[in-house]
Formats: structure tokens, C-alpha cells, sequence
């Protein structure tokens, strides 16, 4: 029997098996939401008014949040209370309303509405998180592609780029355990963000620090604080930081922020403010009670979080490595912290994997999602989201992942 028929007989068997298993967004599990359960109640009828006098049932309070949240999310990112603005569910809002204010206002520095500019470029790092891609095609945006680097954005493609082309107004990217490959900001590339030369005045980071404190060993990732680096280098108003809550407390009811300068909050904040009157001050008031009253606060739960998520990120490697090590057939990462591993096919067959895993019960993301407008043009990377199933559904459907990927490359060279 050739090693092609005897990897499709291999293949029928896991179909007959009539498996349903999902691995196809980084949602967290019930046992993780479960640790946060305590939150729906916390919050009672003696909390009407906050520490710092604001009435939560009322309007009053302000666009940037209660002072209490950002004072315990400003630590998080490592800001200052006065830098941030703290809003609803979740990171991804703010961020695209930010956008949407420069597309019609421009940003603080900019001459003229992004809109009025004859095009708009942003930079995005690939492999890297779909939904930047969607929110910026969606608004006519259009998309440079560089490499996510073990150090982050490929500095020398982007200080290339924003040097002489004024309509690149800003870049995208995950700093800490990127989504997908887990990679993190070196304190180098840091530095070459915060200080580059860039030809357009209003050129911004948008840095979706979704993970920053999404550790899975003890050796957490470190990076240095871009808002602190731009300060230092000359451009205190060149970056905007994000993150939330999402996968630290609900998904559903998660709390989302941002950092900046002073003088950009007090711009972006002026024009968020004619959009609403402020945010879910009882919500905010419920996450500050409830991570502060949690032992070791943000820590400690996340330490709890990692209990659970890193046996599935260890069997995943753990397979591949049985299954596909050595091979040659396909490489993947072993991030210290974060959502996602990110595998790669070396024969350009990552959609022929994504069929077959289907064919089998499993659902992986599509390939083609971790780039712009689902065009891989390598056809080869994977995004593995083993964070929501339990551990031993993790080990069968990598099981079943491995032979999709021996048998597409087998169907590719016969």
C-alpha cells in the first residue's frame, strides 16, 4: 500500500468516527468563565456610589471612565490613570471608533481629515489578527503587509515604508503573544517604533494589547512600554495601546480601554463624548471590585487562567511535535503566553488541511484568515485555538490535524 492510500485509510477512519470538535476561535473555556462567577453579584445595593463619589445608577461620571478603573487598568498596561479611557465591552470598539474619528476629523496632528486624503495606507503584520483586517478594509483602508518577526514587526520593512510615503498613516499589530503566532515587541523594535522617521505628521501605532498579561510560564514576556518609548524618544502622541477584559473576566461583558497621550484623550475623548454620554459605570464598578478583591488581583486570576489553558497549548505541541516532527511537512510555534499557536504547512496546502479537518468533525479557522482580505500567499498558515475545548477533545482533533496535514502534502506531490 502506498503511503498516500494508507494515510487516506488513516483519514476515512477518523471520519467514520463521527467526531464534532472546534478549534476554530480563541474563546475561553466554562471552567475559565467560571472563575469570574463571583462578579455577578458582587455588585449590590450598598455600591450605588463609587470610592470616588460617582453615583453608578446616574449619569454623571464622564467619557473616560470611573476613576477606580482606570486606575486599576492604567497599572495593567502600565500607564497613568490621567492616560487612559476606559469604556464597554470591548477593545476592538474603541480602536474602531478612534479610526473612524481620524477618517472623519483626522487625528490631533493631522492636516485634514483622513477622508479627504486620495488614499490611506496602514500597516499590518502577517500572520496577524483578522478582525484588524476586516475594520480596515471596511473602511477603505488599505493594507501593507509585513512579517511578524519572533521580534516583532519586521523594522527594517516598516522604517523603509513610513520614511517616504505620507499617505501610510499608521500600523496595527498585536505587541504582546501576537495573534497568531505569539511573538512578542522586542525592546529593540520598541524603540525603532517609538523614534522612526516617518513622512506623514499624524503617523500612529495602534497597538491591541489584547494579551499583555495572558502569561503561560513563569518567564512571562517583558516588553518595554510604548507609550513610555515615544514619550522618551520625542513622539508622546504617536501611539494608542488597547486592551480589555474579554478573556480575563467575560467575553460578553468585558471591559475595554485605551492609553495615550493627555493631549490625545482630551482630543479623541472631546469627540467620543458626542457619541454617548459615558459608559457602564456599574459594569466598570463590578470588574474593579470584583480583580481587586481577587487574590493577587489581575495576577491571580490570570495564574488560575493558565492552569487550564496551558496543558491544551502543551498537547498541541506535543502532537505535532510525535506526529510532524522531523517531517519537514510543517512548522508551528510554542508561544509562552497568549490565544493561539500558529502552525504552517511547508507545501502550500493550508485550505486542503482546513477541508480535510472539516471532512473529519474538526473546525479550524479558515486559511487565508490571518492575512488581508484572506489571501495567504504562501497558503500555508493555520491558526490553532485550543483554549475552549477540554484538553482530551485538544489531543484528538490534533490528531486528526496532523494527518490532514500528512495527507494534503501527499496529495500535493502525487
Amino acid at each position: 500500500m502506498s503511503d498516500l492510500n494508507a494515510l487516506q485509510e488513516q483519514y476515512e477512519q477518523y471520519k467514520s468516527m463521527g467526531l464534532a470538535l472546534n478549534m476554530q476561535r480563541g474563546q475561553p473555556s466554562d471552567a475559565d468563565y467560571d472563575l469570574s462567577n463571583e462578579m455577578l453579584t458582587i455588585v449590590d445595593e450598598t455600591d450605588v456610589v463609587t470610592p470616588s463619589g460617582i453615583a453608578i445608577r446616574n449619569y454623571p461620571g464622564g467619557v473616560a471612565g470611573l476613576k477606580e478603573a482606570r486606575e486599576l487598568f492604567g497599572a495593567m498596561l502600565g500607564v497613568k490613570p490621567e492616560e487612559m479611557l476606559v469604556g464597554n465591552n470591548a477593545s476592538l470598539k474603541l480602536m474602531s471608533t478612534t479610526l473612524m474619528w481620524a477618517m472623519i476629523r483626522g487625528l490631533k496632528d493631522s492636516p485634514k481629515p483622513w477622508s479627504q486624503e486620495e488614499t490611506i495606507k496602514f500597516i499590518v503584520t502577517v500572520p496577524g489578527y483578522d478582525r484588524h483586517f476586516t475594520f480596515l478594509d471596511a473602511i477603505g483602508i488599505e493594507m501593507v503587509s509585513v512579517q511578524m518577526t519572533s521580534d516583532g514587526p519586521d523594522m527594517d520593512a516598516v522604517e523603509a515604508l513610513v520614511a517616504n510615503d505620507a499617505s501610510i498613516k499608521g500600523i496595527a499589530f498585536v505587541p504582546t503573544y501576537s495573534n497568531p503566532t505569539g511573538d512578542t515587541v522586542s525592546h529593540e523594535t520598541v524603540k525603532r517604533l517609538a523614534s522612526m522617521k516617518t513622512a506623514a505628521p499624524d503617523f500612529t501605532i495602534f497597538a491591541d494589547d489584547a494579551y499583555i498579561v495572558h502569561h503561560l510560564t513563569d518567564d512571562p514576556a517583558k516588553p518595554l512600554n510604548l507609550l513610555r518609548a515615544c514619550e522618551a524618544a520625542g513622539n508622546p502622541d504617536r501611539v494608542y495601546l488597547f486592551g480589555s477584559t474579554s478573556k480575563i473576566t467575560f467575553a460578553s461583558a468585558g471591559i475595554g480601554f485605551m492609553a495615550t497621550s493627555v493631549t490625545n484623550l482630551a482630543y479623541i475623548g472631546k469627540l467620543m463624548g458626542t457619541q454617548f454620554i459615558g459608559p457602564n459605570k456599574i459594569e466598570q464598578y463590578r470588574h474593579v471590585k470584583f480583580l481587586n478583591n481577587y487574590p493577587g488581583g489581575i495576577d491571580g486570576i490570570m495564574r488560575e487562567h493558565a492552569n487550564y489553558l496551558k496543558p491544551k497549548f502543551d498537547v498541541v505541541v506535543d502532537v505535532l511535535t510525535e506526529q510532524l516532527g522531523g517531517t519537514g511537512l510543517a512548522t508551528w510555534t510554542n508561544p509562552k503566553g497568549g490565544y493561539f499557536i500558529s502552525l504552517d504547512t511547508a507545501k502550500p496546502v493550508a485550505d486542503r488541511v482546513v477541508e480535510l479537518a472539516k471532512g473529519a468533525g474538526v473546525a479550524l479557522t479558515p486559511a487565508g484568515a490571518t492575512y488581508p482580505h484572506k489571501k495567504d500567499p504562501n497558503n500555508a498558515n493555520i491558526r490553532l485555538s485550543p483554549s475552549r475545548p477540554p484538553v482530551e477533545e485538544v489531543a484528538q482533533a490534533m490528531q486528526v490535524v496532523a494527518v490532514c496535514v500528512k495527507l494534503a502534502s501527499a496529495e500535493y506531490d502525487a
